[in-house]
């Protein structure tokens, strides 16, 4: 027998030998006396075994309303959730037998705290199936063992982390408790606390059983009608084009029949790649290696918590009298065929890669060095750019549903997106926010892009177990999307953030350039580490839960543009035009505000859902046919609208434009020209001194007011100029053709020098807009949030007779009131707040922060967030003015001013030019 300790002493390297765990072209981790017997299969293996499988374990029907495909845990949740919503005519197909493919292997482990609110809220949908509803439903047991949870923390800003979680599960009625190290001893005695900063301790989260979960979803699915077919693999999916041209599912092939349908959810983990493949869809996963060994017994674990200890990158997880140990390192196997040589020639691994995983499980409970290894489990994962599972409905095909991506949290995220995923296929869309999970979050140039999958796929891997900071930016796959004037501002200082695949300007380092550089998976592989590097040694700086090292530098920016003027590079935003025929009558529906203004008007408007909540906000400008295909003036018939909208979200924006385009008929046209121009904003007081000098036009209020636009000449180049703000100032936003960028902005930038110009990055608009009051579409401004609720009714066309997309439920809620509404918090103590800190009234929690920021021109911290009422009344105005409010931070709760309207300019004077 092997001990975990003689493991760690030990020297060699792992056999690459031939392991049927992993498939014939793959490798896991073992020793001789390590065993492996679970069976994981390739693909196209199971397609092409000789003789082929027992077959189907039932009759495939002629036709279903929905094909689920995969038998993991996401596939039996989707399928349960879509019998019990009434879709009964529902199948799942599984290659194999239910849980062969990724969910076999998964720890299984349920945490209830998460630093996101949708995920907190997912997660309780799963522990209440799994834990409660199946048993109830079925008489079954699923295997659920309340055990609780134990997060570890060697440092003050990982305790931190988990203080943040603690403040917002108590929104949530979460029992959490910090624990000192001598608490942690008496709470799990065999634990090494020496070395311990504290602990989070959640009592009621616990551990699933992937077989018992699977088996119980499945027999209450089938129950309500659903039919669950075992060795039956899916060879093909039958894509049909409609007469619009618009590309819909028509059927899912196997070799024992075809099944018509119009929907097929794809739950096939790791294997999605290769059924996206069948219908011309991009599924931007890669798989990885996860392996974890299995203890002997060891005297004393029974009943203990699991254990999650980030910064060491393992976990604990109770099982029986025994621990299965695990984690996440940075250099993972890539499991695929494509890349076999890639992976396992340069990437050649030895024990190291999972030595660091013993090693810390060893220092947090010492008596695993005298205990023997039961066996090795060795898996594909599959991991995403983000970190974060691909859903909905895919871009390139109508009717194919993505369910898949989950970064080893499939069991514990599946019965909340399972339930989520349901509502999408019958609804058109998820009750929750899930835009974060949503596959139309990425824009379509990366998803069929291998180095911007793998690279940052495996980053996703590498910091699963990274504390989640405010600021933090990804270092792989930078510099795929870059606007004309990127290296002007890279010689400038600029530090970018990515977004949507653009680098976008996040600040501006006074002590010279830092420009990022490609990727060096973080010294893995025997790749070398990038040296002295200057954009990531400034992001090390930002990992804090203080004022970052460089609020001063925010600051500077945001109070020139208050008192003098700025410059904004906004080139990431997308830019579309939506002309043709039926344009007017597509904008009525579409837009919530009345955008059929005269030609030259700019309307802030925006797109709703059939609840009425916020897809997003935008702006549309009324335009006339231009006579060439110039992206200021496209040639078209018809009416025409200019479209600008944030570039972190336009891919979703175009799928959705698209979508209701596609479902009314409208004979209109959606164009793209996003990458064709650039967008420069001016602003504050000083603006329209420096732009008269610039542009050709008077920029009066009389002739130029605020809220429209004119196509005019810059420095002898021609641009469409508006007169808007994202900030509270005035301001105009140059929208430039490429080509043209650069002599713009150098005219700006030289005709500003005597006004005291400076350029300005998001990071000062996240301020100066929070503290004007601006909302920020998927912060503050979300799917599930109406306009009502976010304070922006006065984008509603309500006093008119015109029909839009969501006025029937934002009539229905006007008239029954608001169960919840948007406030603005202040509080006079100089602490930093970043979101999901908790809001009480009257000692009661009442909802947490969505987005926080420090605003400089009132020297406070500020925050918006939505609040409830406790008793399920209506949250009026007197509602809010009555209460007394405290925010907790971390565990610190601070007295908290509420406002209904942002205590900036609360009169809208400086947009005006009023100073």
């Amino acid at each position: 027998m092997a001990f975990l300790g003689t493991v760690v002493r030990r020297l060699g390297t792992c056999r690459p030998a031939f392991s049927p765990l992993c498939g014939s072209t793959s490798r896991c981790y073992s020793t001789p006396s390590e065993p492996t017997t679970e069976k994981s299969v390739p693909y196209e293996k199971i397609l092409k075994q000789e003789g082929g499988l027992s077959g189907p374990t039932k009759p495939l029907p002629k036709s279903a309303d929905a094909v689920v495909i995969g038998g993991g845990s996401l596939g039996c949740q989707t399928v349960y959730h879509l019998a019990k919503m009434g879709m009964t005519n529902v199948v799942l197909l599984e290659r194999d037998r239910l849980t062969a493919g990724t969910t076999w292997h998964t720890a299984g482990l349920l945490w209830q705290l998460r630093p996101s609110d949708v995920e907190v809220e997912l997660l309780a949908h799963t522990r209440q199936v799994v834990s409660a509803d199946l048993e109830q439903e079925t008489g079954l047991h699923t295997g659920w063992i309340q055990n609780g949870g134990l997060f570890i923390a060697s440092n003050k800003q990982r305790l931190d982390e988990y203080k943040r979680l603690m403040s917002l599960g108590k929104v949530y009625g979460i029992e959490s408790h910090v624990l000192s190290p001598a608490e942690t001893k008496d709470l799990y005695p065999l634990m090494n606390v020496d070395d311990l900063y504290g602990t989070l301790y959640v009592p009621k989260d616990g551990t699933m059983d992937p077989a018992g979960t699977c088996t119980t979803l499945t027999r209450a699915a089938s129950a309500r009608g659903a039919t669950v077919i075992e060795n039956c693999p899916v060879t093909g999916i039958q894509v049909r084009t409609d007469d619009l041209g618009v590309k819909r599912v028509k059927a899912v092939e196997t070799e024992h029949g075809t099944i018509q349908t119009p929907c097929i959810v794809n739950c096939a983990g790791v294997w999605a790649v290769k059924l996206g493949e069948m219908a011309g869809v991009n599924v931007p996963l890669i798989a990885m290696h996860h392996a974890y060994v299995v203890t002997e017994r060891i005297e004393g674990i029974q009943n203990m918590p699991n254990v999650r200890d980030h910064d060491a990158s393992v976990y604990l997880r109770l099982q029986g009298d025994a621990l299965s140990v695990g984690g996440y390192e940075p250099n993972p196997i890539f499991w695929d065929e494509v890349s076999e040589k890639f992976a396992f020639s340069l990437f050649d691994l030895d024990w190291d890669v999972f030595m660091q995983h013993i090693e810390g499980a060893i220092n947090r409970v010492p008596a695993l060095e005298q205990t023997g290894i039961k066996s090795t489990v060795c898996g594909p994962e599959s991991f995403t750019a983000d970190h974060k599972p691909l859903m909905g409905e895919a871009p390139e095909v109508r009717g194919y549903f993505l369910g898949c991506g989950f970064n080893s949290a499939g069991m514990m995220l599946g019965g909340g997106c399972g339930k989520e995923l349901a509502h999408w296929i019958i609804h058109g869309r998820p009750e929750k926010d899930m835009y974060g999970y949503d596959i139309r979050r990425f824009h379509h140039s990366l998803t069929d892009n291998n180095r911007w999958i793998r690279e940052r796929s495996h980053e996703s891997y590498a910091k699963n177990y990274s504390v989640v900071f405010p600021f933090d930016e990804p270092l792989a796959s930078r510099n795929m999307r870059k606007d004309p004037i990127h290296k002007l501002l890279v010689d400038q200082g600029c530090v970018f953030q990515e977004r949507h695949g653009w680098e976008r300007p996040g600040w501006f380092n006074p002590e010279g350039p830092a420009p990022v550089v490609d990727y060096d998976y973080y010294g893995a592989y025997g790749l070398s580490r990038n040296e002295r590097y200057k954009y990531n040694e400034l992001l090390g700086k930002e990992y804090t839960f203080d004022f970052p090292p460089h609020h001063d530098v925010i600051k500077k920016e945001c109070l020139t543009c208050r008192n003098a003027v700025s410059a904004f590079d906004m080139s990431y935003f997308g830019k579309f035009y939506l002309v043709g025929p039926d344009a007017k009558k597509a904008a009525d529906w579409l837009f919530s505000a009345d955008v059929n203004k005269a030609v030259g008007s700019t309307v802030y408007t925006c797109m709703l859902n059939k609840r009425g909540g916020a897809e997003s906000d935008l702006t549309v400008s009324r335009i006339e046919p231009g006579s060439t295909h110039s992206p200021l003036a496209p040639k078209f018939e018809g009416d025409g609208y200019y479209l600008a909208i944030g570039g972190g979200v336009a891919q979703h924006n175009w799928s959705h434009i698209q979508t209701v385009l596609q479902d009314e008929g409208f004979r209109c046209q959606l164009l793209d020209h996003s990458e064709d121009m650039g967008m420069i904003s001016i602003q504050g007081p000083k603006s329209r001194d420096l732009l008269q000098e610039v542009l050709d036009t008077d920029l009066s209020n009389e002739s130029f007011p605020f809220s429209t636009h004119k196509v005019v000449n810059a420095a002898g180049h021609e641009v469409r100029a508006m007169r808007l703000s994202f900030v509270g100032e005035m301001g105009w936003e140059l929208h430039i053709p490429r080509d043209s960028c650069v002599p713009v902005y150098q005219a700006v930038m030289a005709a500003g020098a005597k006004h005291g110009i400076c350029n300005a990055g998001y990071r000062a608009i996240d301020s100066l807009s929070i503290e004007k009051g601006y909302r920020h579409w998927h912060a503050d401004l979300r799917p599930d949030d109406t306009p009502l609720e976010a304070g922006l009714a006065f984008t509603c066309k309500l006093k008119s007779s015109i029909p839009f997309l969501g006025r029937e439920a934002l009539e229905a809620q006007r008239a029954r009131g608001l169960q919840r509404r948007i406030v603005c918090f202040t509080i006079n103590d100089k602490v930093p707040m970043f979101g999901l800190e908790a809001v009480f009234r009257n000692g009661q929690p009442v909802g947490h922060l969505r987005r926080s920021d420090y605003g400089f021109a009132i020297d406070k911290t500020i925050g918006y967030g939505y609040i409830r009422n406790p008793d399920g009344g209506v949250v009026s105005p007197d509602f809010v003015k009555s209460g007394k409010f405290t925010l907790e931070r971390m565990g610190v709760v601070y007295e908290a001013t509420a406002h209904l309207k942002s205590p900036f300019d609360p009169e809208n004077k400086r947009v005006k030019g009023i100073y």
